[in-house]
């Protein structure tokens, strides 16, 4: 790889992006657990939120090239079972991620050097031997699963098609999550966010490139998708080879470390399986709605897209107080995490209340960017607009969950989020979904439990989580 022009390249792009250069070595304070809170949210949020936002141009570019010069069967295969699937496998790699950020966070905020570095090569490595065995796995597995998600006939093939491409660069797509929450975790949420910028520009470009200008249909994007996902993980890579800071990647220590794989794994794997039990949930629904026809398919996949606006701003706040809590939590500062809380969810729930208010209100307009096919935009603008008033109640489950697993306490959310969202979920399709056939019916799974399930997370959350009255409590969990 060395003295390669992509090598170069990423290095070239790193040197620009050097955070530490421009902060002079960064500095000495730890502004997450010393500074004024409100604040440091903010400044800690807005780089993942617009990263996130990148991230789901990078993602939504895919689904509209296709949409609008492919057609709506090549529009419902990579919106439909194909992301489901795709969501399935990559959000419990990034669950196992987050168990990785929450050890290396904790042990930055305790500035312990050699149990960080540890921690670090241990995610590392596993980042690289997950990718490997999930592209073996998902190429072999993908028509049957497919299959078993009754997908619909003339879709089946482009979705297949899409799926093994994409699988095939999943070593690249596990290594670049794992970096930037690495990055994160160390509360560097900047330079992850300049990498998304490059990377979505690139993937746009190359959609463009491939699917208009070539004719590649499915396969343009999908190898337009691999492509970008190769150069964000080599520039994380270089970007943590390079550092002078005490999380620096080193090559020849890239191993398994048996104590720290089995904190990262104690830590990620219910979290992975938390956010496998939505993606099982939402695989789910894709089969009650593959029954409904390509238009419901092709609309309730553009929603997916549209609504992911919501989703990234939430996702940014949790990650934020993950980071928060976990670098807190490191120091001994217990009362300052439940303060933090407070301000973030008050903050998730304004965004929230701006974000629903404009997506309810503009839903035909948005609509039009994906598609020009009229019964899909009447499909998706009722599906819009019957769901975003209960958007709101998953900010309760969002925020609390990244507060709880930024102490390490991640077993009893998992199983609240098993039972209360996907167990609960698949029961009220499977009941009410057959005695009440239709959307509708199948959208009300999502409001029922999420509602259950907050009310759980908030009951748990003020029995476990330190007030002043539990800060011995946990100190001494901690030691």
């Amino acid at each position: 790889m060395a003295g390669s022009p992509v090598w170069d390249a990423c290095f070239f792009v790193y040197y620009f992006m050097d955070e530490e250069k421009v902060m002079n070595e960064k500095e000495k304070v730890n502004q997450i657990t010393e500074g004024v809170i409100w604040k440091q949210l903010l400044l800690f949020f807005f780089p993942i939120v617009f990263g996130t936002f990148f991230q789901q141009i990078y993602n939504t570019a895919d689904t509209i090239v296709v949409g609008r010069f492919v057609g709506k069967q090549a529009l419902a295969a990579v919106g439909g079972s194909a992301s489901q699937i795709a969501n399935l496998i990559v959000g419990f790699f990034v669950g196992l991620s987050s168990g990785a950020a929450v050890v290396i966070s904790q042990f930055y905020g305790a500035k312990d050097k050699k149990n960080l570095s540890k921690a670090l090569h241990t995610a590392f490595a596993f980042s690289i031997v997950a990718g490997i065995v999930l592209t073996v796995v998902g190429i072999f597995l993908t028509r049957p699963a497919l299959m078993l998600m009754k997908t619909p006939a003339d879709v089946v093939e482009d979705s297949a098609v899409y799926l093994h491409i994409y699988f095939g660069g999943m070593v690249f797509n596990l290594v670049y999550n794992m970096g930037a929450a690495i990055l994160r975790a160390v509360g560097d949420s900047k330079r992850p966010l300049y990498v998304l910028i490059i990377t979505c520009v690139l993937n746009i470009i190359l959609d463009l490139l491939f699917v208009v200008a070539f004719g590649m249909g499915v396969t343009g994007v999908a190898v337009a998708t691999v492509t970008s996902q190769v150069i964000s993980a080599l520039i994380v890579t270089v970007m943590l080879l390079k550092t002078r800071e005490i999380y620096v990647l080193k090559i020849n220590q890239i191993r398994f470390d048996r104590r720290m794989l089995f904190s990262v794994l104690r830590i990620g794997i219910p979290a992975g399986l938390e956010s496998v039990m939505y993606n099982i949930s939402n695989i789910v629904i894709q089969v009650f709605v593959n029954n409904l026809g390509t238009d419901t398919v092709a609309a309730w996949g553009t929603l997916g897209k549209i609504d992911a606006l919501f989703w990234m701003v939430i996702n940014a706040f949790a990650i934020s107080i993950t980071t928060f809590v976990g670098q807190n939590f490191g120091a001994g500062k217990y009362h300052r995490m439940r303060k933090s809380v407070s301000v973030c969810m008050i903050m998730s729930m304004a965004s929230s209340a701006v974000l629903i208010i404009l997506m309810y209100s503009f839903a035909p307009w948005i609509y039009r960017l994906f598609t020009t096919d009229s019964a899909v935009i009447v499909h998706g603008v009722h599906m819009s607009r019957f769901l975003l008033p209960s958007y709101f109640i998953y900010v309760i489950i969002g925020i609390l969950s990244g507060a709880l697993r930024g102490t390490g306490k991640v077993l009893v959310p998992m199983l609240l989020t098993c039972g209360g969202v996907c167990s609960l979920r698949i029961l009220w399709l499977f009941t009410a979904g057959q005695m009440y056939p239709g959307i509708n019916t199948i959208m009300l799974s999502y409001p029922v439990s999420w509602s259950i399930t907050a009310v759980l997370f908030v009951v748990y959350y003020f029995m476990k989580f330190p007030g002043k009255e539990k800060t011995k409590h946990f100190r001494k969990q901690k030691q």
